[in-house]
């Protein structure tokens, strides 16, 4: 994760799990529990800037010494839920990403082949010891994936306006906020219906594809976890009138609703208009 915060992360969006303390095994537990009951969450900009703060030094540090043992906590239905950040599996697993990414001259630069090395040799060890380590946070830079509305409908919708320089009570200002939250069983049976008329209407397709790999990654959350897509550091590269008026989910589920009932077109409509959507937010990536 670190690697892309360098240079992408403040544009990007985030899929996470929150699972409530009891799908954590001990001592865990016991920490996560203190952790919500006496300290005072961080929230995403603090996670952003203690990531960009590990590139500063020479050489970078891609990725963090130790663990976080830092989360983020919500409520669900009475019942605390967690969303641990870990932040050096992520930042592993961002790094194979942008290794595929980057010209060699250009990771090079970035980080050293020395750095990278030590690296991918500590991951290696790492993966030794935990085989089925999973991350909670998804990230996807300048975008939504599509896929990920699939497990949505637009009653999650969470928006917040902004909140101007010298308000009363925001004298620091404050950025818009625009998130969907659902339950896991809510978004496991969204995904299964949107497969469903999927495969019923087409052939395997990328679409299909990515809403089989995102069921896999669900699969090993608590059946009573928290799903949450929160359109993060975006907020800050589109309009404000843009996200107040965005409905992405409530599209995307129009185009899977239009295939269940056979209408082909509708759907193909609905999905093209969504796409060129967020089309028009990647290429802002390459706008002065």
């Amino acid at each position: 994760m670190s690697v892309v915060s360098s240079v992408l992360i403040p544009y990007a969006s985030y899929l996470r799990v929150y699972e409530p303390l009891a799908a954590f095994p001990e001592p865990e537990r016991t920490h996560w529990a203190r952790y919500a009951r006496e300290s005072r969450a961080p929230g995403a900009q603090e996670e952003l800037r203690r990531s960009l703060a590990d590139l500063l030094p020479t050489p970078p540090v891609p990725v963090p010494v130790h663990e976080s043992a830092e989360a983020f906590v919500a409520v669900l239905d009475g019942v605390v839920v967690v969303c641990p950040w870990r932040t050096r599996l992520r930042g592993w697993l961002a790094l194979r990403e942008v290794a595929d990414q980057f010209p060699a001259p250009v990771l090079d630069a970035m980080l050293p082949p020395v750095v990278r090395a030590q690296v991918t040799a500590d991951h290696e060890r790492w993966l030794e010891r935990n085989p089925d380590a999973r991350p909670w946070i998804r990230t996807a830079v300048w975008q939504v994936p599509l896929r990920w509305f699939a497990l949505f409908g637009d009653e999650d919708r969470e928006y917040e306006p902004g909140a101007p320089k010298g308000a009363e009570g925001e004298p620091a200002g404050r950025a818009p906020v625009l998130r969907y939250r659902t339950t896991m069983a809510q978004a496991r049976r969204r995904l299964a219906r949107a497969l469903r008329a999927l495969r019923e209407a087409y052939d395997e397709g990328p679409l299909t594809e990515g809403l089989i790999e995102v069921g896999r990654w669900l699969e090993e959350f608590h059946p009573r976890a928290l799903v949450e897509l929160d359109y993060g550091g975006l907020v800050h590269a589109v309009p404000e009138e843009w996200l107040a008026g965005d409905r992405s989910a409530a599209q995307l589920a129009e185009g899977i609703a239009a295939l269940r009932a056979g209408d082909g077109e509708a759907a193909s409509e609905a999905y093209g208009r969504l796409a060129e959507r967020w089309r028009l937010v990647r290429e802002l990536r390459f706008a002065n």
